[in-house]
């Protein structure tokens, strides 16, 4: 299935899986990339030092195209461009705005830059500064997100610029492409998807705690890091939502001294990044504070497999989720419906 995303990127297939901390590894983004989608490796989790690992790891599983999602205002960022650059990656992602000299630099060596946006304002914005596209994500999507829906929020972004728009949040099947491809987008985007799948590295048990969640097992919370984040309903979640706030920081502050230790981002960065995930609304200096509180938490679930003290993020459609398929059979089955659905639809209009 051919779309101006396909063509910009160089894969069979317009099906994205997400940088996913802690979770888009190379085993996984090599799977996604061998099935003819693009895998997006996540290194907002990783040193340097492990992301060029990774990249050489992914690249010896697939000779197929693949991504790295970065953070612009990661203290290493333009060592971390540079790498790109000279591995001959793909793609570079961006979960908050790239700055415009990181795109100009990535574009001049034929790396196709798509930062990931959560407002049309957003889209024109990085499309001026010269993004090749975006990934705009509605608010049934999981982690970090807003609250308007993808069934409103993707026409506004498409409407907006004229460079491939990749719809991300609701998404599982090919009914879902399709629909996605008749509001003017170029291609879909997955994460909870993709993280219940065979070369997922989330462990087993985890995998199981997904699956049996049912349309109403996530939750958008503030108490986790101060930020709208959908996550799964657990033990720990409806505790944080009853903790008192001193508490709450106390927690934050500890997991902020170990994300900073092992990212190497500085302080200002990460209240930068708290500031930036405002979304609008006004928040006090201690919920900025816990936006570094997410990572260490979204650890202990998805590596450590500890459920009872870590945070799951997971998007709505989990409840619809009952099996973990390998990335091919995912993808082809995803195409199969695609197309399937479109002889449908072709049958209905003729």
């Amino acid at each position: 299935m051919e779309t101006a995303f396909t063509r910009l990127v160089g894969v069979r297939y317009p099906v994205v899986q997400t940088g996913m901390g802690w979770v888009a590894g190379p085993r996984l983004v090599g799977a996604v990339a061998q099935a003819g989608g693009l895998g997006i490796l996540a290194s907002a989790t990783m040193s340097y030092d492990e992301l060029a690992k990774a990249i050489a790891e992914t690249k010896g599983r697939t000779d197929k195209p693949f991504g790295v999602n970065l953070r612009a205002d990661a203290v290493d960022a333009p060592e971390r461009v540079d790498l790109l650059i000279r591995e001959g990656v793909k793609v570079a992602s961006f979960a908050l705005a790239p700055k415009k000299e990181f795109i100009g630099k990535l574009k001049d060596h034929g790396v196709v830059v798509i930062p990931s946006v959560g407002a049309a304002r957003h889209a024109e914005k990085v499309a001026g500064w010269g993004a090749d596209a975006v990934i705009v994500q509605g608010g049934e999507g999981g982690g970090h997100t807003g609250s308007v829906a993808t069934t409103l929020l993707l026409p506004s972004v498409v409407d907006s610029v004229d460079i491939p728009v990749v719809a991300a949040g609701g998404f599982f099947d090919g009914r879902g492409l399709m629909a996605a491809l008749s509001y003017g987008a170029a291609g879909i985007a997955m994460g909870t998807r993709f993280l219940l799948t065979k070369e997922s590295t989330v462990p087993d048990e985890v995998k199981r705690a997904y699956l049996q969640r049912g349309l109403d097992g996530t939750v958008v919370s503030i108490r986790v890091d101060g930020m709208p984040h959908r996550v799964l309903r657990t033990e720990l979640v409806d505790k944080l939502e009853k903790s008192g706030r001193l508490r709450g920081l106390a927690t934050a502050a500890r997991n902020a001294f170990r994300f900073r230790a092992m990212t190497k981002l500085t302080w200002s960065a990460m209240v930068r990044e708290g500031l930036a995930m405002r979304h609008g609304k006004e928040l006090s200096w201690s919920q900025v504070i816990m936006a570094a509180n997410t990572p260490m938490l979204l650890r202990s679930g998805l590596v450590e497999g500890n459920t009872d003290a870590g945070v799951l993020a997971s998007g709505q459609v989990v409840g619809l989720l009952d099996d973990l398929p390998t990335c091919a059979d995912l993808i082809d089955a995803i195409m199969a419906q695609a197309h399937e659905t479109a002889e449908r639809l072709a049958e209905l209009t003729s």
